[in-house]
């Protein structure tokens, strides 16, 4: 069977869509039998575009990018740079995906703080790989024809100076853009960024000469989220998390209080228009209360 894609719910099967009685990846590396099943995956894949077509589109979603060192490994590859650089290459799809279904701003969970701590030789291609993405940004016409606008939010300090650069590069040449909104979690932790918008609300109350005791008795969660990294943009409708992990890894802890959850089986190197089509139509079928 194919990958079950998943939200926190855990989806019943869906009978209309298609029988499958191989895993698809490994049809694909099967090469005769993907020459059958290619088609009938196209013709779900437009019907499906087509119904989601028809629902509310969420405006931001978020995408916890994870599984890539995992998909290498099943390919027998022994490099885990080979995942993270497949992981680069899905990225560019899935965005043109979702510039096609009119999702306006994309927040993207790259590298956690805790991530830094990964082995040298790793982390050390992951950041590289990073860096070169960005700068290829800067100057991706494509990216300027669309009007997309990129950011990086996280503990930015902790990176190296090279990738800095590229980010702030990568920031200015798209500063004017205000179509699409990419933003790339790197260095990125929740608590961090709870705990700094606090740090920084706290600093500005003092330099106005309020008292602690003051600042506790009034502050508000509009004043933290005034402070937070995303501050001025709206709260994600939908998080994405691939690779099976039913997690969010401190991605927008603050953000997501109210946001739809879908954990997806696909590695990311192996996310498919099918798999966010899904996603989607999960949240078009859920009944958002806000607590109401």
């Amino acid at each position: 069977m194919e990958p079950r894609s998943r939200s926190v719910l855990w989806d019943e099967p869906e009978p209309e869509e298609p029988i499958e009685v191989i895993d698809y990846y490994e049809a694909m590396r099967m090469g005769w039998l993907a020459t059958v099943l290619s088609p009938l995956y196209r013709l779900y894949e437009r019907r499906l575009e087509r119904e989601v077509q028809r629902g509310p589109m969420p405006r931001h979603i978020g995408l916890i990018l994870d599984g890539n060192r995992r998909y290498a490994r099943e390919l027998g590859l022994e490099d885990p740079m080979a995942g993270h650089r497949m992981g680069a290459d899905k990225l560019e799809e899935v965005m043109d995906w979702l510039e096609e279904l009119e999702v306006r701003i994309t927040t993207l969970f790259a590298l956690s703080a805790e991530n830094l701590a990964r082995p040298p030789a790793e982390l050390s291609g992951l950041l590289a790989l990073i860096e070169a993405k960005l700068r290829s940004v800067a100057i991706d016409p494509k990216i300027h024809r669309k009007g997309v606008r990129v950011r990086a939010v996280g503990r930015l300090e902790l990176l190296p100076p090279s990738l800095r650069e590229a980010i702030a590069l990568a920031e200015e040449a798209t500063r004017k853009h205000d179509s699409f909104s990419l933003n790339l979690a790197v260095g990125y932790g929740g608590r961090q960024e709870i705990t700094d918008a606090v740090r920084q609300l706290l600093r500005e109350r003092a330099r106005c000469g309020a008292s602690l005791a003051r600042v506790a008795d009034e502050i508000t969660p509009e004043d933290i989220g005034k402070h937070l990294y995303t501050y001025d943009l709206p709260d994600p409708e939908l998080i994405i998390r691939t690779s099976g992990e039913v997690r969010l890894s401190g991605f927008l802890l603050w953000q997501s209080a109210y946001s739809e959850f879908y954990f997806c089986d696909a590695y990311w190197p192996a996310f498919r228009k099918i798999d966010l089509l899904r996603a989607i139509r999960s949240y078009q079928q859920r009944k958002r209360r806000f607590g109401l």
